[in-house]
């Protein structure tokens, strides 16, 4: 790990800003197979396991675990799942004061997971459904307090937007995941957020390229259409190849860090996480996409997405 990327990851805690998820949290089933099977095939698992997941979630677990101050909002249900992931991000030091709880079941993801780390994920929205755009506006107060809000699209569109505004109208930096993909954006939304995050098979469906991996791609060209579409600010994860990042109508390449990788799931939320732990401490946005780099790179090297995710400590040590 070069020193000033260890430099910056080290100090992570010491930010005195604040993050803010609005989004999902969901129990993972998870199974690992030799193989994903394939359409109506039945292939051998081993034991599944529960595990604690939900984008939103797994984003504020992965920044509080760096040390940032992070706070979530969103719902749970009233079965035993909405104490096992609201403990888990307790556990992660995430303050779970203003989660939501509602009736029903919470949010469920059915994940299988093969030998070589690649996964297939089912999403159930649950109580994530239930988190409504006037139960954000209504945190209205607490939002503004922030200096980063990150976002994903597992929670109700109108619920997303709402977030959205309400952090664009206090001047709090917005960071949306357009996961799981839409691939037209509410013209509101565009206009409330300020860093654009998709990986390499979302960005080629969002502006109209090729969907070849992002290997041959004009990167100037593709600056050009993020600012078209209403973005001057946009990552976006190339897998293996690492990631590109666009600023000020420039784009930067950042190197992926090669480990042994035992399950993908969650990568992309750790990297995120930690953009938005790395923007509430002043960082550039290019400085924080090769700090994440670093962090997701080892969650890769654990199975599942939450039980995955280092502290500072761990991930400086596996890297020295």
């Amino acid at each position: 790990m070069p020193e000033p990327v260890r430099a910056r990851l080290e100090a992570l805690g010491e930010a005195p800003a604040s993050v803010i998820v609005v989004g999902s949290m969901n129990a993972d089933y998870t199974v690992t197979t030799k193989r994903l099977p394939k359409p109506g095939e039945t292939v051998n698992g081993g034991a599944m396991r529960i595990l604690p997941g939900g984008k939103g979630a797994n984003q504020a677990s992965a920044a509080a675990r760096l040390g940032a101050n992070v706070r979530m909002l969103g719902a749970v249900g009233e079965d035993a799942n909405a104490d096992f992931l609201i403990g888990k991000l307790d556990e992660a030091g995430v303050d779970t004061t203003d989660i939501l709880h509602v009736e029903g079941p919470s949010g469920t993801t059915l994940i299988t997971v093969s030998a070589e780390g690649e996964n297939t994920i089912v999403y159930s929205p649950g109580s994530n459904a239930k988190a409504t755009a006037g139960y954000v506006q209504s945190h209205r107060a607490t939002i503004a307090e922030c200096a980063v809000l990150g976002l994903c699209l597992e929670s109700p569109i109108s619920t997303v937007i709402a977030a959205a505004e309400t952090a664009h109208d206090a001047g709090v930096t917005v960071l949306l995941n357009d996961s799981p993909f839409m691939d037209e954006l509410p013209h509101e939304l565009v206009e409330a957020t300020d860093i654009l995050l998709v990986n390499q098979h979302e960005v080629a469906q969002l502006l109209g390229l090729p969907d070849d991996g992002g290997a041959d791609y004009d990167w100037y060209e593709v600056t050009s259409r993020f600012v078209d579409y209403g973005f001057d600010r946009a990552i976006v994860t190339l897998g293996a190849s690492g990631s590109i990042v666009i600023e000020d109508g420039r784009w930067h390449r950042v190197s992926a860090v090669q480990v042994d990788a035992v399950d993908t799931t969650g990568c992309g939320d750790s990297f995120m996480g930690t953009v938005l732990a790395s923007l509430a401490a002043g960082y550039t946005l290019l400085q924080s996409a090769q700090i994440g780099s670093y962090v997701s790179a080892y969650a890769a090297t654990k199975l599942g997405a939450q039980s995955a995710y280092g502290t500072v400590e761990e991930i400086v040590s596996y890297f020295s």
